[in-house]
């Protein structure tokens, strides 16, 4: 049986979706969500009626923002609801281990496209925090024997994005505006780019690793960068209002230029199909938040 972690949010939801075999276990109670646990607590009590031979490790604290107002809490549920799972995966003959990363442990890119040799300088406690728990679950694979691999999303996007919470993609923030013919708030020149990456494709390029297992690093995203400028018009043109669109200060510490090498991910089979004012389009102006992909 597989179990997915984080099945009530973003990613987590289509994974159980998609994978057959799967459980969804999160502390949130959600139609994706079977066992209701708190992963910073010890879990092989919540596991002990289930064999387990793969995990897909999606929960987190996701947000950059919360990260900086509350490491400890950040860190608790990163790094330690991490260990406790990578504990549970090595006394109980877990097979393969599927640790859900980020582009935040980058930090700002040296060279573009970044792939997977890139130089880690997380900017924030967050970023951190993933690249903490990825390298934890790295050295399990070095000392234990258990198989790792690690994935790291560049900008996720999907219906299933909070727009209410503040701490929500820009997409989801953009297009919740828009529907209330509110403007669209740039933070700097909107020159800033980025790699927006459909969830289905994160979720295509974690099948083929649960398929084949093999370990190491990959990232996920499309290998094409959009300026925020450009999501700002693709968005306004979407919705067919006169949107403004307002620039504000910069905020600190905001990458300038981000997007993904995903050679890596083609080896194994990984093809990419976002398309950004398509997917746009189909999410958010034509079918119900809630729905499927």
């Amino acid at each position: 049986m597989i179990l997915i972690t984080g099945s009530s949010g973003q990613l987590g939801s289509y994974l159980v979706e998609s994978i057959p075999n799967s459980i969804g276990l999160d502390r949130k109670e959600s139609q994706y969500t079977k066992i209701i646990w708190d992963i910073r607590k010890e879990i092989d009590s919540a596991l002990r009626d289930y064999e387990i031979d793969t995990i897909i490790h999606a929960a987190a604290q996701v947000s950059v923002l919360k990260s900086v107002e509350d490491p400890k809490i950040d860190a608790e549920n990163n790094i330690i609801g991490t260990i406790n799972l990578l504990e549970y995966a090595r006394k109980h003959d877990v097979k393969y281990f599927i640790y859900i990363s980020s582009a935040a442990v980058y930090g700002e890119p040296r060279y573009l496209p970044i792939d997977e040799a890139h130089l880690t300088a997380p900017k924030s406690p967050y970023g951190l925090s993933k690249l903490t728990g990825e390298r934890y679950a790295l050295l399990y694979h070095e000392l234990y024997g258990l198989k790792v691999a690690s994935v790291r999303p560049f900008n996720i996007f999907s219906p299933r994005q909070d727009p209410n919470s503040p701490y929500s993609g820009v997409i989801s923030i953009f297009v919740d505006r828009a529907k209330k013919g509110e403007p669209l708030i740039i933070y700097g020149d909107g020159e800033q780019t980025r790699d927006f990456v459909n969830v289905e494709d994160v979720v295509q390029l974690i099948k083929l690793l649960q398929k084949d297992k093999p370990t190491g690093i990959y990232n996920c995203g499309t290998e094409k960068e959009t300026s925020i400028n450009e999501l700002a018009k693709i968005i306004k043109n979407i919705s067919g209002k006169d949107l403004e669109i307002v620039h504000l200060p910069p905020r600190e510490g905001d990458i300038r230029r981000s997007y993904a090498s995903i050679e890596k991910a083609r080896s194994i089979g990984y093809k990419p199909t976002t398309n950004l004012k398509r997917d746009i389009e189909r999410y958010f102006f034509t079918r119900n938040k809630k729905g499927g992909v």
